[in-house]
């Protein structure tokens, strides 16, 4: 067994002394043992202790949970996270440590100072070897953006002035993930990384599915927004199984009736088009402009056939469904009868900033879309963004960004029969980066996500979450070296996030940059301790409310 260090062994005099002529200071422990990926360390308390008042913060938190340590290893350093601490003997005042490996870098070898690091380990120490504090010196090398584009978005703890930066490409080529608690300042800080990413692509294509209506007050400037009054999705966009969803109403049995009967007459319906006259093997997926009144006259007409196999009652259930969604005004933003010409073209452009002319992102705000076919609507924007990216392979490529608040609502892990917008979302996680689609799921729950979709995000964002099945569930998503953070993640502050992934060189703790007022989402918490002392005005509040409520607009 290696021979412990006599107590006292790595104890100085003063902070300020704690270190040699290089600038570099004093060991703090001893490596203990070693594994693949992980090892134990043990301090001396006096050592620590003697650290509390460095004048570089870094090593002042020297042998926290959470810091850093780093380890010689020939003529490199090893860095390492500290995720758990242990009191060995109170009499020895001996520490135990268990360290997660992040990396390692060169030691330059006058100063002894890390330089060029990278993630990964090459060589390990062995038990015996002393470990050092990280100084801030140390971190900016870590933390250092490298030639790789990239975007700032806050300061690494406990830092105020090392800077904590995201990889564009790495982050968006294998998507990301924005989790936390209600009230933790998740939408400020999805409106930060945006902003972020639009400075640093003004020609980008980012498409944002806003179910509250909060992100159309944070894009104003550098956005193109988009809600029932200007959307003009047509109809005739959606595929067969999104018609379903939105015309069939029966369930078992009489829902494969009814869609064999839907199919038919909507294959119908667009062939009658002059687009659809020109395709010689029309499909009824292809997104071809019919008019409702045909499909309409097709089911009529079936249903008036003497060797049709069924009842008249299919047919009625799906003619007084048409007829009703035709009649309801909340649906004209997607029914109505000007959105029948061929403007597939103009949609695309605009939803999907192509080009972009300075606003490269679409706030698409659902907020008023009548909830039974919301996830319709998300279904049929994220499955367009997913079939253009495909057949446009061949031409000059423009990867798309999609953004999903709330994402739990429409990739639910409780669902017996997934929906058109649960498979289309869980298709782009597992495939949508070989086409050039990224994906950014933002969620409060995400143990209520789909099995497996997390873990397709190579990028994981976690603030705040109180609830033990989300950080269990964020824990199994995380590489095995980010453990030392996870447990963090219940203790953040408010703006304060863990990351961890493709997008960083290695797991990081940040404090989110303060966005401008302008330029934050409308999801501030009402202050009942003010708003509760405001009277006045009571009448024309609520005549004006029960205006909007009876045109169902704002």
């Amino acid at each position: 067994m290696t021979e412990m260090p006599a107590p006292g062994a790595f104890l100085h005099t003063s902070p300020e002394a704690a270190h040699d002529a290089s600038g570099l200071p004093d060991p703090i422990g001893v490596v203990l043992e070693i594994g693949g990926s992980s090892g134990k360390v043990m301090f001396e308390m006096a050592a620590l202790a003697a650290l509390a008042d460095h004048p570089d913060p870094l090593v002042a938190v020297a042998g926290q949970v959470g810091s850093q340590i780093k380890v010689p290893v020939g003529s490199n350093w090893l860095i390492a996270n500290i995720r758990s601490l242990k009191l060995e003997n109170l009499g020895t005042g001996r520490i135990i440590a268990e360290i997660d490996f992040l990396g390692e870098g060169g030691e330059e070898k006058l100063t002894r100072k890390l330089y060029h690091f990278r993630r990964g380990v090459t060589r390990y120490p062995s038990p015996g070897a002393e470990v050092y504090p990280v100084t801030r010196v140390d971190l900016r090398q870590v933390y250092a953006a490298d030639d790789r584009a990239h975007i700032e978005v806050g300061a690494v703890y406990p830092t105020r002035d090392i800077r904590g930066a995201l990889f564009v490409d790495a982050m968006l080529g294998k998507h990301f993930a924005l989790l936390g608690s209600t009230g933790t300042g998740k939408s400020t800080s999805a409106a930060l990384i945006l902003h972020r990413i639009c400075e640093r692509a003004p020609h980008g294509h980012i498409v944002m599915i806003d179910p509250h209506g909060e992100y159309s007050a944070a894009f104003r400037g550098n956005g193109a927004l988009y809600d029932v009054s200007n959307l003009q999705m047509p109809y005739w966009l959606m595929n067969f199984e999104e018609h379903c969803e939105v015309f069939l109403t029966s369930e078992g049995a009489e829902r494969q009736v009814d869609a064999d009967i839907l199919a038919k007459c909507l294959l119908a319906a667009r062939g009658k088009s002059r687009v659809g006259q020109g395709i010689p093997k029309l499909t009824v997926d292809a997104p071809v402009p019919y008019l409702l009144s045909d499909l309409s006259a097709q089911i009529q007409a079936e249903m008036g056939k003497m060797d049709k196999a069924s009842s008249t009652a299919p047919y009625l259930r799906i003619k007084s469904k048409i007829e009703e969604i035709k009649a309801d005004p909340r649906y004209g933003f997607m029914f109505s009868g000007m959105l029948v010409s061929d403007t597939m073209a103009s949609f695309i452009a605009r939803v999907f900033r192509l080009p972009g002319d300075g606003k490269p992102i679409s706030i698409i705000d659902v907020s008023g879309v009548p909830s039974e076919i919301t996830s319709v609507v998300v279904a049929m924007l994220s499955r367009m963004v997913f079939d253009f990216a495909i057949w446009s392979r061949n031409e000059p490529q423009r990867p798309i960004l999609l953004v999903c608040e709330e994402a739990h609502r429409y990739i639910p892990s409780d669902q017996d029969a997934p929906s058109a917008v649960s498979r289309i979302l869980g298709r782009i996680a597992k495939e949508g980066r070989k086409y050039g689609v990224a994906l950014g799921l933002i969620t409060q729950r995400p143990s209520d996500l789909a099995e497996g979709v997390l873990s397709q995000c190579g990028t994981i964002i976690a603030m705040r979450l109180n609830n033990d099945r989300d950080q269990a569930f964020v824990r199994a998503a995380m590489p095995e070296g980010a453990r030392g953070f996870l447990d963090s993640i219940p203790a953040l502050r408010n703006r304060e996030c863990v990351i961890c992934g493709e997008g960083v060189a290695i797991p990081i703790r940040v404090a989110f940059d303060t966005l401008d007022e302008e330029r934050r989402p409308a999801s501030a918490d009402p202050l009942f301790s003010e708003l509760w002392t405001e009277v006045g005005h009571e009448e024309e509040i609520i005549e004006r409310t029960i205006q909007k409520w009876r045109v169902q607009g704002k």
